[in-house]
């Protein structure tokens, strides 16, 4: 019923199991479902959005490096060690 793909399998059983129990209820309403994954993945917006989040990641990430790198050579200039 589900396909060969795990992602659609959930949403089926969930509307199995649902309209089960809508009918155990005698009830005449039926619940609909539909899988589009990602269908909004080719928005402007959407880009937008993951472009300013990888930025912001890797503003965080160019911030963090230096000292990283600075306290690593004080830490060698310490101990006096030779490279």
């Amino acid at each position: 019923m589900c396909g060969a793909e795990p992602i659609n399998c959930f949403p089926v059983l969930m509307n199995i199991l649902s309209n089960t129990f809508l009918r155990l209820f005698n009830s005449t309403a039926r619940i609909r479902i539909w899988s589009n994954s990602l269908s909004f993945r080719n928005s402007p917006e959407m880009k937008r959005d993951v472009f300013f989040i990888s930025l912001s990641h890797m503003l965080i990430l160019a911030s963090g490096l230096p000292p990283h790198f600075a306290v690593s050579s004080m830490e060698d200039y310490k101990v006096k060690s030779m490279s």
